[in-house]
């Protein structure tokens, strides 16, 4: 699993975005640390840039109407499985988009995408950053 490019979050699929927001959770919870050849970047980072990252998810299920259990609002929170993070551990400057998911990584993931049958061009994504 990856962590697609935060630009590309509101081009895709319902299902996709729910895949995004297991998969941070599952990053968020007891897999937190443990080696995962796509997202390993993830933990060369403070725990509050996934966070982060999440919030634009759970973002997206708002928008789209699906709800989330409202435990994973919360910065510290890591699953029923898995003690919360100290908020002495969390760094809340630390949520800007992560450094790896430069203008490459979205070109990678749109090609990505593409072979999946999801026609979206770099032009279109990119686009919204002048919106926002």
């Amino acid at each position: 699993m990856r962590l697609w490019h935060h630009e590309l979050l509101p081009f895709l699929l319902s299902q996709r975005i729910l895949e995004q927001h297991l998969e941070c959770c599952a990053l968020r919870g007891n897999c937190w640390g443990k080696k995962h050849a796509t997202v390993d970047y993830v933990f060369d980072h403070n725990p509050m840039r996934l966070f982060s990252y999440h919030k634009r998810v759970m973002y997206e299920f708002d928008r789209r109407g699906f709800h989330i259990t409202e435990e994973w609002r919360h910065p510290t929170y890591r699953g029923q499985h898995c003690s919360p993070w100290y908020m002495d551990d969390l760094d809340f400057e630390s949520t800007q988009p992560y450094t790896e998911h430069d203008d490459d990584y979205l070109r990678k993931c749109l090609n990505i995408l593409n072979r999946c049958g999801v026609s979206l061009t770099f032009d279109e994504v990119t686009r919204r950053r002048t919106m926002i």
